[in-house]
């Protein structure tokens, strides 16, 4: 089935305010979804693998556990990126526009693929930014994105690494952030095999295809969606009258 940009946006932004996201908050994790998916990377397929890590109800908040000169490392404790990324680079941005470069590193951290769209935000406010990560066991998988400052949109590849390089672990997801000044690290990873790589031209097309045709979701993950989104809320509704009721 085809769905627009507008509908996806209010059914995820339903989604999130239900599984107890604060607003701001739901409004941010649904736009990271969206853009994903409105620009070619299955951002629905992403959230699908995720629906048991989302809610993160049981899991303590993330952390920044350790500060260095330009450097900042946080503990995930295991949640999504769409519930801890955007309040995440919000300060590393702060201090890369104050210093001129800062690196990020992130542990225990799911759904790292959402990040792509937290970097455009990098280059609007004037900023270069770097993120990669690792997936998979046998052979594991780097995901490297990396975006101009002023730029739309980053380019995002990945490489095969060698089979005995070390098993990806912990989750991990590492940043760099910084002005023009200052230069941007190395992005390809050594004795790598080239996989996949998507251009900013490529986000562009597919973003105004999407807008123009539509996108295409199955009919069992949206109906799969919009019971999750009512399931939740009704829950959330029964709770605060049985609340408001013993008081």
């Amino acid at each position: 089935m085809l769905i627009s940009a507008n509908e996806l946006k209010a059914l995820l932004k339903r989604v999130f305010e239900g599984m107890g996201y604060a607003q701001g908050t739901y409004e941010d994790a649904a736009t990271l979804v969206g853009w994903l998916h409105l620009h070619g990377e299955d951002g629905l397929g992403e959230l699908e693998r995720a629906l048991e890590l989302v809610a993160d109800r049981e899991r303590p908040a993330s952390e920044l556990i350790a500060t260095q000169p330009a450097v900042l490392t946080f503990e995930g404790h295991g949640r999504s990126a769409l519930n801890c990324l955007p309040a995440i680079l919000e300060l590393a941005r702060t201090e890369a526009l104050a210093q001129g470069r800062v690196s990020v590193e992130i542990d225990h951290c799911h759904n790292r693929k959402f990040v792509l769209k937290l970097l455009a935000d990098c280059a609007r406010q004037g900023l270069w930014a770097q993120a990669s990560w690792d997936n998979g066991h046998g052979p594991v998988h780097r995901h490297m994105a990396l975006i101009g400052a002023g730029d739309a949109y980053p380019t995002y590849q990945t490489y095969r690494l060698p089979e005995q390089a070390p098993l990806a672990n912990r989750q991990s997801l590492s940043l760099a952030l910084g002005t023009p000044g200052c230069p941007q690290p190395s992005a390809r990873p050594v004795a790598a095999r080239y996989d996949r790589c998507v251009s900013p031209a490529d986000f562009a097309l597919a973003g105004e295809q999407a807008l123009e045709n539509g996108m295409e979701v199955s009919p069992a993950l949206w109906n799969r969606l919009n019971q999750l989104a009512e399931a939740v809320l009704v829950e959330n509704s029964e709770r605060s009258r049985s609340g408001a009721g013993g008081r």
